[in-house]
Parts: structure tokens; sequence; C-alpha cells
């Protein structure tokens, strides 16, 4: 089972955040936005508790299809995607191509995309690698992207919340 979410448009610009001192940030004045945007594409598989992400300059259902090849590539059973009702997700081409390679797509209800799980995993990630932040390119943002990813799937069960174990006790 996997759940997927586009995450974007990014673009290159300087990012408000939040930080220890009492004074707001100054970030500079940009007034010419010529670096284009992207899009990160991003997969959570929930038996493994893993993320994976991919970085695009389109939404559109080649760059979707290409993602779900890659998803692919990683499990040999079949797989279950949850996501949203983006109409690039529902092109012929997908359909086929996700009925071909066992692929099922599972999608959320319209205006609930919070059931997806991917949705509060996409919260950290803007946190932790957008906010606050004011990279020079997109090579830069994937490379801290791409950290963050790392450590968080190397460090998950640290932050996992427990199951309380006895359920009479609420303090």
């Amino acid at each position: 089972m996997i759940c997927f979410d586009e995450f974007g448009p990014l673009e290159i610009r300087p990012q408000l955040g939040e930080n220890w001192r009492k004074e707001p940030d100054k970030i500079p004045a940009t007034y010419h936005r010529d670096k284009g945007i992207r899009c990160l594409f991003v997969a959570l598989d929930l038996e493994k508790n893993k993320m994976y992400a991919h970085m695009k300059k389109r939404k559109r259902s080649n760059d979707f299809l290409a993602f779900l090849k890659y998803i692919r590539s990683l499990f040999k059973e079949k797989i279950f995607i949850i996501l949203d009702n983006l109409s690039s997700h529902k092109t012929k081409k997908v359909k086929e191509w996700c009925k071909k390679n066992d692929i099922e797509l599972v999608f959320t209800p319209t205006n609930a995309s919070w059931l997806n799980r991917i949705e509060c995993h996409l919260t950290a990630l803007k946190k932790f690698t957008i906010r606050n932040s004011n990279y020079k390119n997109f090579k830069e943002m994937g490379r801290a992207i791409r950290k963050y990813i790392g450590w968080r799937n190397k460090n998950y069960e640290k932050y996992e919340i427990k199951k309380i174990e006895n359920k009479h006790n609420f303090l």
C-alpha cells in the first residue's frame, strides 16, 4: 500500500520561516523569478514507513507515469496506490499501464485529501526543507529534500507515536 501526492509548485525564492529570535526574518526582495518551478512527486510505503521522491518540471501524466514506473521497480507484488483525483492520474495511458503492471489506483474522495496519510509527512518536509530557506537553484533544493528524506527514513521509529498499552490510563 502506497500513498502518493504531488508537492508544489516549488520555486527558487527566499521563504519566510520561524526562528528562535524575536525579530522577524529579513528576506531579500525577489522581483524576477526566472528559474521556473518544479513539482515534487512523493510516495510513502505504509508497510515499511519509507518515503520516495522525484522532482519533476511538471505534473503531467507522462511525469506521473515515469514515477509509477520507478515505484513499480521497487516492489514485486501488487501495489495499491492511494492518491487524489488530479486529471493526470486518470488518463487512458496511465490506466492501461497500471492494469498491465498490477497496480491499482485508489482515489480519495474530492475535497478529502486529508484522508491520504502522506499529507502529514509533506507538512514536515515543508517545515524542515522549504521554510526559512533561500536556495540558489533547484539542485541545492533537491539536495536538501533528499537529505531530509534520507534522515526521515532512517529515524522514523524514534519519532513514531506509540500506542497506549493501558486503555484506562489517560494521563
